[in-house]
């Protein structure tokens, strides 16, 4: 699928990519989290309001 920047954020996904279906998401070149799409929460335990509204956002416009 690529890469969406959104709100100074890098959201990609990769076809054929493990499951569960997720994202990645990154600042400035770094990864921040990576993100369950399938459950709707963080794979790892870190929460960040602003990336799960734009994560959530981006679901409703069909681009994740």
């Amino acid at each position: 699928m690529g890469k969406i920047k959104r709100g100074g954020y890098i959201f990609r996904i990769w076809k054929g990519d493990h499951p569960p279906r997720h994202c990645h998401v990154y600042r400035d070149g770094k990864l921040i989290m990576k993100y369950n799409l399938e459950k709707m929460s963080p794979m790892e335990d870190i929460r960040d309001s602003r990336i799960e509204w734009l994560i959530r956002l981006l679901v409703k416009e069909g681009k994740l």
